[in-house]
């Protein structure tokens, strides 16, 4: 096991103790809080203050795409910091120059532009700021299934529980996407899903008044709301119709972009070019806080002589944009996006589909690269979800043989960095396996 010093001894009681002393966490009822205290990692291995090491299958948020404590990326950081720790965003500098051009190559070629925010929250509110000043029009069509961020517009534009207690920005509109396991339109094929979705978004396009439209914007794969793969079709007609009615099309690539579905954007799968492109988590990795918004040329040309209202402190941030250039050009050169794409084709999708075929309980496998999703349901008929005692329970199980798990409702999001390697991944099967029948046998002998 990797060590790494540590300026005073400490337990994984005391740090979880002086974090609930101390600390406010977010989306949580703090008495009820019991978090797990880690003190280091490497790769795909994390470890807590006591040793004991877990397999990092949640990637934190989603977002440890290369690992933890990469080599490169920890130098590109550290010889930033020896030169130039911070820098306003008014001044030019090498390394936020690079680091957009390095964005840039694996963008498309209509893109000529970076903006830097600190996270992806605050890029999909930077991104709907430019869509309605661009086009003059004020409303946002997002899904009732999604997560954009926890800023004003942002939180709004989410279609989860989370926006009900937030709802302070107007002009947004939420419909249905196509999740055909659970489908909202009676569909039976994945053709069927996709033109039944469409005609819904038609329809509500057609109802709110196009000429009130700024954009459209979704996850190009919904992560939080069940890795939500879009079926054949369904984004190339979303794209066709913002092209009808002059919309403009946001894909928001905070936690699908940069290797998670084995490109280096989701939207790359499909065949569609969005008018802006929103990032965080993987384009780093989140060794330091950083997100942004990728522009179309014409976009950007909007604001050639019209100043664009926003701007951050930390825009551009000299040390997260040195570790983007030290993450991309990893990427390039151990050709991790590879590697990702790999995994999920002859590792991961067949392995979880093989759980399925041996546990009733697994209802659906759905993902691409290092992005999947396992659903849990009580009866495969009804697709009745498990209930958070069965969550619970898989969650504790999960653990205890060293798996560190992203649970979401009733469903294991199997989220490894991209790095992983085949063992491992055999390894985390394993574990899963193993935890599933633990539980569904204490189900069933209750």
């Amino acid at each position: 096991m990797t060590t790494l010093d540590s300026p005073r001894e400490t337990s994984n009681a005391d740090a979880v103790a002086r974090d609930r002393a101390n600390v406010f966490h977010s989306w949580s009822a703090q008495a009820a809080l019991k978090p797990l205290a880690f003190a280091g990692g490497s790769g795909t291995t994390i470890w807590d203050y006591e040793g004991n090491e877990y397999l990092d299958f949640s990637s934190q948020l989603v977002n440890v795409n290369i690992g933890h404590q990469h080599p490169a990326v920890i130098a590109g950081i550290q010889n930033q910091l020896a030169q130039l720790a911070t820098l306003a965003p008014a001044h030019a500098s090498d390394v936020r120059g690079t680091a957009a051009e390095k964005i840039l190559a694996h963008a498309p070629a209509t893109m000529s532009k970076v903006f830097f925010t600190n996270g992806g929250a605050d890029a999909n509110e930077n991104a709907i700021r430019m869509a309605r000043l661009h086009t003059g029009r004020d409303k946002v069509i997002s899904r009732y299934r999604s997560y954009h961020g926890n800023t004003g517009a942002a939180i709004v534009a989410t279609g989860d529980w989370r926006r009900i207690p937030n709802e302070y920005a107007r002009g947004h509109l939420h419909v249905f996407g196509p999740y055909l396991y659970r489908s909202n339109f009676w569909a039976t094929t994945p053709e069927q899903e996709s033109e039944r979705a469409l005609e819904y978004l038609r329809r509500t396009i057609v109802a709110e008044g196009a000429e009130s439209i700024a954009a459209i914007l979704l996850e190009t794969i919904p992560g939080t709301a069940g890795v939500l793969v879009p079926p054949p079709g369904y984004l190339a007609g979303v794209r066709a119709l913002c092209d009808e009615f002059g919309i403009l099309l946001i894909l928001d690539e905070v936690m699908s972009g940069f290797g998670r579905t084995g490109d280096w954007f989701a939207f790359d799968a499909f065949d569609v070019v969005p008018d802006l492109i929103t990032f965080a988590k993987g384009v780093n990795s989140g060794y330091v806080p950083v997100g942004g918004v990728v522009i179309s040329e014409e976009i950007a040309a909007t604001f050639d002589e019209r100043v664009f209202p926003g701007g951050l402190t930390y825009s551009g941030h000299p040390l997260a944009a040195a570790s983007i250039v030290a993450s991309i050009t990893a990427f390039e050169e151990e050709q991790i996006v590879e590697n990702a794409a790999m995994i999920g084709r002859d590792h991961l999708g067949p392995g979880l589909s093989a759980l399925a075929e041996r546990h009733a309980v697994i209802g659906e496998v759905r993902g691409r690269g290092v992005f999947w999703a396992v659903e849990l349901v009580a009866d495969s008929e009804s697709r009745m979800p498990v209930d958070a005692a069965f969550m619970g329970a898989l969650k504790a199980q999960l653990l205890q043989r060293g798996l560190l798990p992203f649970i979401a409702d009733n469903r294991i999001h199997v989220v490894p960095p991209a790095t992983v390697t085949a063992e491992e991944v055999a390894s985390a099967l394993a574990i899963i396996d193993e935890a599933l029948s633990v539980v569904t046998a204490a189900v069933a002998a209750a």
